[in-house]
């Protein structure tokens, strides 16, 4: 499950890595699939001491229907996670926006804010108008 989601190979090219069919990867994959979908984690009562870091990131996909044609011509869907800085562990994910939509845009239909309620959000220049405290990233001189 690791390899196919972390190297984007198609089944067809993951078989004979693992001297396996297509369809024996294919139905590993949609067995097991499923059972590594998490529920988002709850905000403990004390979020305010807790922080978060909210990123996206073009993510490459063949399914035109979820990805759009992107900056670099590849179809590719936009996907926002919040991440906490101590554990570095995802803690929510919103679902995929066409790889065309404005980070800022993203992160507002996404829903992730009312996650983040609470807690300490950092977000990148990216996200200037969303709420988040943004870290200033420019270079001296």
């Amino acid at each position: 499950m690791a390899v196919y989601h972390r190297t984007n190979l198609t089944m067809r090219q993951l078989a004979p890595l693992f001297g396996v069919s297509p369809a024996t990867v294919c139905r590993v994959i949609q067995r097991l699939g499923p059972l590594l979908a998490l529920e988002p984690a709850r905000a403990p009562a004390d979020a305010a001491a807790w922080l978060w870091i909210v990123d996206g990131t073009l993510v490459p996909v063949r399914d035109r229907k979820v990805g759009a044609s992107s900056s670099d011509y590849r179809f590719s869907a936009n996907v926002r996670v919040v991440v906490d800085a101590e554990t570095r562990l995802v803690t929510a994910a919103a679902r995929p926006v066409p790889g065309t939509t404005a980070d800022a845009e993203a992160w507002r239909n996404s829903g992730l804010a009312a996650h983040c309620e609470g807690a300490t959000a950092l977000g990148d220049g990216a996200r200037t108008t969303t709420g988040l405290i943004v870290a200033d990233v420019s270079r001296a001189g």
